[in-house]
């Protein structure tokens, strides 16, 4: 059958972004962009035994919810495939933090030090939301619980495996809705996040269909199944599980093309939709706890009249040059461009030459380049093509090619895609 176009209806496809983020360990800014088919198809017979729906309906069903109390348990399983070096996997910490480290003098209850341990492995989630002002996430360990808990105008976070704690105050009205600038932009927690990075977008790069019902913490639901028509793209396919009652998602499963396990697999094992108690997004810090306190567009300890946003970048700047010598400063990449559309696109760049080759670094030894012979030849392989060498880090998800002249091209595609795409720049 021909596909079904998207409804030319004001009210909901204007409001659709043209471009997905996927949140992956590495920034792909503009790499994503994932756009949408509708494929006629009926929900097969199945267990539960639901009311037959299309594609197009049930995806105006998702985007119809208006749900906005929520809790239970979550879930989540990512797999992307990164060399322990960067996951942190041997115990030594890892660039994404997480596990009670905090670094450089931060607190441990920071949520830049622990949400981002959610990249790899297999996590439990006790999550709550009463509307955009009041949420709570929770991850349970073996002994020790770290909490995140957005109320109103504050945020407060806590590791109990440390006793530490992290307030922020003073969140701007329009901050108020977001949970905070300090949680990771872009990361899915929750199937719903998940899900609507994908449903926000609506073209013709993906078939959609509905491939029968299932059992999701204990709700019927309807399996929404998103295929990329792209040969090049890393992604499989996408499976969402979407609560027949409400159009919640309950289940996110992402894919790769090459088969095996899922990347990432996010799914509700207990769900209420009745409203949390006010106490849920309470908190009070232990007795003893050490406490971190910031305003919202400040730093602890920022002395009386200095831009928070200045001192932020210096330090930023200067830990990065400390670690790695002199790469750059935030406009060290330049020619940002985004090559092809949709799922195989392809973003290119130009590292500075300073990144690619050894520089002073603290205690005036030298420090490592990203070039083939630093950094990424530690868990990169080596490519030869039109445009000369470079060096390929792959993942299940995301690969990028840097070559030896200071290019840069990543993206949810192949290996063979990304030389390709070099190799026709160099022409």
């Amino acid at each position: 059958m021909a596909p079904i176009q998207p409804m030319d209806d004001d009210r909901e496809p204007r409001r659709r972004a043209k471009a997905i983020r996927y949140a992956v360990p590495v920034a792909a800014a503009g790499v994503a962009a994932a756009t949408i088919g509708l494929v006629p198809a009926l929900a097969s017979a199945g267990s539960p035994d639901l009311p037959k729906i299309t594609a197009e309906e049930l995806i105006a069903k998702v985007a119809a919810s208006d749900t906005q109390t929520i809790s239970g348990s979550v879930r989540i399983s990512t797999d992307f495939g990164l060399p322990a070096l960067l996951t942190g996997a041997t115990g030594a910490g890892g660039p994404f933090g997480g596990g009670g480290g905090g670094g450089r003098g931060d607190s441990s209850a920071d949520p830049k030090e622990q949400l981002t341990e959610l990249l790899a492995g297999s996590h439990t989630l006790r999550v709550a939301a009463d509307g955009p002002q009041r949420q709570k996430v929770s991850i349970v360990r073996n002994a020790a619980e770290y909490s995140l808990i957005h109320n109103g105008d504050e945020v407060w976070a806590y590791d109990s495996g440390s006793n530490q704690a992290y307030h922020l105050t003073g969140l701007p009205q329009e901050a108020q809705g977001k949970g905070g600038h300090e949680v990771p932009e872009g990361w899915p927690a929750t199937p719903q996040e998940a899900a609507k990075k994908i449903l926000d977008a609506a073209d013709d790069s993906s078939t959609v269909t509905v491939d029968g019902t299932a059992r999701i913490a204990g709700r019927d639901a309807y399996q929404l199944v998103v295929t990329p028509k792209a040969t090049d793209s890393t992604v499989g396919s996408i499976r969402i599980g979407v609560d027949a009652g409400t159009g919640v998602p309950l289940k996110f499963t992402l894919a790769p093309r090459g088969g095996g396990k899922a990347i990432v697999d996010v799914a509700f094992t207990k769900v209420d939709f009745s409203r949390p108690a006010a106490s849920t997004f309470d908190f009070t810090p232990p007795k003893g706890a050490e406490v971190t306190t910031e305003k919202a567009g400040e730093k602890a300890g920022e002395k009386a009249g200095e831009k928070a946003g200045e001192k932020a970048d210096a330090k930023a700047e200067r830990e990065a040059r400390e670690e790695f010598g002199d790469l750059g400063g935030p406009d060290a990449l330049e020619g940002l461009d985004v090559l092809g559309k949709g799922w195989d696109s392809i973003a290119e760049l130009k590292l500075p030459p300073e990144a690619l080759n050894e520089s002073p670094s603290k205690g005036g030894e030298k420090a490592p380049g990203l070039g083939g012979q630093g950094l990424l030849g530690t868990f990169g392989k080596e490519v030869k093509g039109d445009f000369g060498t470079g060096t390929v880090v792959s993942t299940r998800l995301v690969n990028a090619l840097i070559t030896d002249s200071g290019k840069v091209y990543v993206g949810t595609v192949t290996q063979d895609a990304l030389i390709k795409a070099a190799d026709a720049a160099a022409r």
